[in-house]
């Protein structure tokens, strides 16, 4: 079973012959506890291009000490990690498949293998409240390393850890004045691992530009791109563990990154865009579907709820569950197969080549009001010739799948709003906020018509049972209520509290 908590430590650098610092006048410390000796041996994985350590992941398999077992530790915030344990296997380099999944997104096709062995020898003092809690603990560590990726000789160093235990987070600045005091800086090195690996360490991960009104128009694209990357990645674990609403953010990361190449498509290559957005509408489209049961489920759940009980006749709420429920778990073997395949590993890859050297063109590079402005001003154009295109409904009603589009052109409105709010503010915001509104309205409408669809299907299995016809063509009534409903409201918000333009000049 594996474990899971968060560290907040800081790291200081000494030398061989600093004596310890006065730790119980640390304030709020009552005392400091008596040292225990403790012998740690870890085998650092990694691929052999440091695909974790690029992204100041560490996991070792630590063979002695106190907590012996595989530790996978994820970046939180500076000095802040998540720590994920597992207990040691049979084998000694096969990796916890869990922890695997965890860093799948990061390490794709290749393989883990051993880049560096450390062991340490620590003194560890626990530092103690008036009322007996333990704040923090202090190491003491001595250190010897050896890279396995390279022939050079094993690196020693000396080392203090304070890791926060019960104590407050002030107690770490406290311990940083304490030790500058006695002329200690804090450790530059983010790990062990980052000094075992010396200058085989991947430097710090290239940032996104921050957008301004000062500059070129490529900025405001590449922070929102960047933006949505981290998205996709943070939410890939938690949708491999069928973490709660991870497949609804994972998918909403992969459409907001498809529909800003699809805005800002003139600022970049025409071809690299167009294959990106091909390969993220597949990946939202197979990652999504156990999403769009999950709704229609709960959906139909509370529509059963609130029906009286002698208008639900038949076994219909137990056979809609299981539909449903079948459903939405091929739904989501789908999406753990895509995102186990070697075409989403590649899309990975293509997208963080897409951050790294941009494909812009001669267009990027002009000023981001102006060049944004109009372009947001586009997806608005677009949105209102969907909503006109309405008109030619047949008898006056416009067809369903026009107003999905209608939807969806204010998704796309809503989106581009966002990226340009860094320079535009208050003005994009309203603006995405208006179109935000249109679109869940419209997203209501959508699942009313899916719901319709899905209702019709049960009513014609042969298990629904004599008299369940009468309850689906019930439901299906209320559901059709519904639809009409919602495009009123759309309607009354079009008129109403439609997205404003933009302005620049």
């Amino acid at each position: 079973m594996a474990a899971d908590a968060i560290e907040v430590e800081r790291k200081y650098s000494p030398s061989e012959s600093d004596a310890l610092p006065p730790l119980a006048s640390i304030p709020g410390v009552d005392r400091a506890g008596q040292p225990v000796n403790e012998m740690l041996d870890a085998v650092c994985f990694d691929t052999k291009a440091l695909a974790l350590a690029r992204q100041r992941i560490t996991l070792c398999r630590r063979s002695a000490g106190p907590d012996p077992g595989w530790h996978l530790k994820l970046p939180v915030a500076v000095g802040e990690r998540r720590a994920i344990r597992e207990p040691l296997g049979g084998d000694q380099d096969a990796v916890p498949e869990n922890l695997r999944q965890l860093v799948l997104v990061h390490t794709r096709c290749h393989p883990l293998i051993p880049v560096a062995h450390i062991r340490t020898s620590r003194r560890l003092t626990p530092l103690y409240a008036a009322d007996g809690a333990v704040l923090a603990n202090f190491s003491d560590d001595r250190v010897e390393a050896q890279s396995l990726l390279t022939r050079a000789g094993p690196s020693r160093w000396r080392e203090w850890e304070l890791e926060l235990a019960d104590g407050p987070r002030r107690l770490l600045q406290d311990a940083d004045a304490l030790c500058a005091a006695e002329g200690v800086t804090i450790a530059t090195h983010p790990s062990k691992l980052a000094r075992a690996l010396g200058p085989d360490y991947p430097e710090n991960p290239a940032t996104a530009p921050k957008p301004s009104r000062d500059g070129p128009a490529s900025d405001v694209m590449l922070s929102y791109v960047s933006q949505q990357v981290r998205a996709v990645k943070l939410n890939d674990p938690r949708v491999r563990v069928n973490a709660p609403d991870a497949v609804h953010q994972f998918r909403v990361a992969a459409r907001r990154l498809r529909s800003a190449l699809a805005t800002f498509r003139t600022l970049t290559d025409t071809t690299s865009a167009r294959f990106l957005r091909g390969e993220l509408q597949w990946l939202a489209g197979n990652v999504g579907q156990a999403r769009d049961a999950e709704v229609i489920r709960a959906r139909l759940k509370d529509m059963i709820s609130a029906e009286p009980p002698e208008l639900l006749i038949g076994p219909v709420a137990q056979q809609i569950q299981e539909h449903l429920g079948t459903v939405q778990q091929q739904g989501l073997a789908a999406g753990l197969a895509a995102l186990d395949s070697t075409r989403y590993f590649r899309l990975l890859d293509a997208l963080d080549a897409f951050l790294a050297v941009p494909p812009l063109n001669g267009g990027a590079g002009n000023d981001a009001p102006g060049t944004v402005g109009r372009l947001v001003s586009a997806e608005r154009k677009r949105l209102k010739a969907a909503v006109r295109s309405l008109d030619g409904g047949a008898g006056g009603t416009p067809q369903d799948a026009a107003l999905h589009e209608v939807r969806k052109a204010a998704k796309r409105l809503r989106y581009a709003a966002e990226a340009a709010a860094p320079i535009f503010g208050t003005q994009a915001t309203n603006v995405a906020r208006a179109a935000e509104g249109i679109q869940e309205i419209l997203g209501d409408f959508q699942d009313s018509v899916v719901t319709r669809e899905t209702l019709l299907v049960l009513a014609g299995q042969a298990a629904a049972g004599p008299g369940a016809g009468f309850t689906f063509g019930r439901l299906h009534a209320l559901e059709q209520q519904r639809g009409n409903e919602a495009r009123l409201r759309f309607y009354d918000a079009w008129q109403q509290a439609r997205p404003k333009p933009l302005r620049w000049a």
